[in-house]
């Protein structure tokens, strides 16, 4: 499944600021396809502002009477919501686990959230295959439409988009270079007589050791390196 794939239907949305953010979390994200099942009367001047620069995921915004045409030709309809009980779903995904589902499976796929201030009816929720949550603070766990919108779109971005590293991104040292790394420096230190004992065995466990569990990057690799090497350089007449 692809970002392309992924459809954010709002069931019974009630306020245009959170409406309007709702576009801004999805578009952040690199989502696009809004549905909105009987939306309460939205002004569209107070959600524009909100939206800020993402006014055409407003724009190219479907809505639909029911739930049921909403999802129509999705594969399969998740509900967002945080209450349990005998007649909701019994099992639920938090949104890294959703985000993961998802990516191994194909079709289409409708993330349902219920309304502001009530959530997802329980017939929402039945009509739904799965649930998800969002862990939160126990004491006070009701999240606000958009922020909730945010967090699974990140997850979901993540787990489905492509995208290049960004510049300087930490890509720690694999066993090669580590081992690279370790002969380098315990060399040098042979070459200043270090190693009158023989413990350089010893000692180079305990730098592959150390240099994995720190996570070293290429850069910090190759500047450890080379400070052994000065330092070995400089006993040389």
């Amino acid at each position: 499944m692809l970002l392309k794939d992924i459809v954010i239907i709002l069931a019974r949305p009630s306020e245009s600021g959170n409406v309007g953010a709702v576009c801004r979390a999805m578009k952040t994200m690199g989502l696009s396809r809004l549905r909105l099942v009987s939306p309460n009367d939205l002004d569209e001047t107070v959600l524009l502002a909100r939206a800020v620069h993402a006014g055409d995921i407003w724009k190219t915004a479907e809505k639909f009477d029911s739930l049921e045409a909403a999802a129509l030709d999705c594969s399969v309809a998740i509900g967002i919501t945080r209450r349990r009980g005998r007649k909701r779903k019994s099992v639920t995904l938090d949104p890294e686990s959703l985000a993961a589902y998802l990516k191994e499976r194909p079709g289409c796929a409708g993330l349902v959230f219920g309304n502001e201030r009530t959530g997802l009816e329980t017939g929402e929720l039945e009509f739904c295959n799965l649930a998800s949550h969002i862990p939160a603070n126990e004491e006070f766990p009701s999240l606000n439409l958009s922020q909730a919108v945010q967090i699974y779109a990140y997850q979901l971005f993540r787990a489905l988009a492509s995208f290049p590293e960004p510049a300087g991104a930490w890509i720690p040292l694999n066993r090669a270079e580590i081992d690279a790394l370790t002969l380098g420096i315990t060399n040098s230190l042979a070459s200043l007589g270090f190693y009158k004992q023989p413990n350089r065995t010893d000692q180079e466990q305990f730098f592959r050791d150390l240099f994995s569990r720190a996570g070293l990057s290429q850069r910090e690799g190759a500047y450890l390196h080379n400070i052994f090497a000065k330092i070995a350089g400089l006993t040389r007449p």
